[in-house]
């Protein structure tokens, strides 16, 4: 059965990627349009619009999805939302699910010039684009995000293992840019998120795609700001440990 799907699978992924790339390329001059024409409010309701495309690309890979949050998120308060990384697709699964929170990425620098649509909104979506490599332009940047978040309610989304997994197991932590956060966004609410099963889209390789497998988001219990940054980062930590299976 599992050569089977190997074998299915590349023919399968010839067609995701084609729909796939066909989005991005469809709504880069979307994106701008609503930028320039209809601001900030519009150029993210096209943003949460081409997610849910880029979602419904992977019902080619017969890919299923589950989201589960029972906590009632603040809409107005500014949230930092902390989640393990596992493929390129959590960035579509968070955005889209927790799209009432206006979430924001923090992401590489290098990302920030050449893929249609994506570094589009990166550049302009509100998020922040750093370079790991320097420290001095990466801890002003994650210091102003910090403070774009708490003036406009939004959500910095932050994935602390710095790369993402390939087998599903969460990678230590690298507390540094969480704290920078965390120090100047102190009325945030730290939202701990955990992603299930998208590394095993990608566990051939960025070709064949995995077939089959069914994606979870699930929001763990919020914490506040109220502790010592060591004892907070360590209840994120396990939080987000307890809900990731492997």
């Amino acid at each position: 059965m599992e050569a089977i799907k190997r074998i299915l699978s590349y023919p399968l992924s010839i067609l995701f990627y084609l729909f796939f790339g066909g989005i991005l390329v469809i709504f880069h001059p979307v994106q701008w349009m609503a930028k320039n024409f209809g601001g900030p409010s519009v150029h993210r309701g096209v943003v949460n619009l081409m997610n849910l495309c880029l979602l419904r690309c992977l019902h080619v890979l017969g890919v299923t999805f589950s989201f589960k949050n029972e906590y009632k998120l603040p809409e107005h308060q500014p949230l930092i939302m902390v989640s393990n990384h596992q493929s390129m697709l959590d960035i579509p699964l968070i955005s889209w699910y927790l799209r009432r929170n206006k979430p924001k990425f923090i992401s590489k620098i290098e990302l920030g010039k050449g893929i249609p649509s994506i570094s589009y909104n990166l550049k302009h979506g509100g998020n922040v684009l750093i370079d790991r490599k320097n420290p001095k332009q990466s801890i002003p940047a994650l210091s102003e995000f910090g403070k774009f978040i708490t003036k406009h309610n939004f959500s910095a989304v932050i994935f602390p293992e710095g790369t993402r997994s390939r087998n599903g197991e969460l990678k230590p932590f690298a507390p540094t840019g969480l704290k920078i956060l965390i120090k100047n966004a102190p009325k945030a609410l730290i939202v701990p998120v955990a992603i299930n099963n998208s590394w095993k889209l990608l566990r051939y390789g960025n070709f064949p795609m995995g077939t089959g497998v069914h994606l979870t988001l699930e929001v763990q219990e919020p914490l506040t700001i109220d502790k010592e940054p060591e004892i907070l980062l360590k209840k994120i930590e396990e939080r987000i440990t307890l809900a990731v299976k492997t």
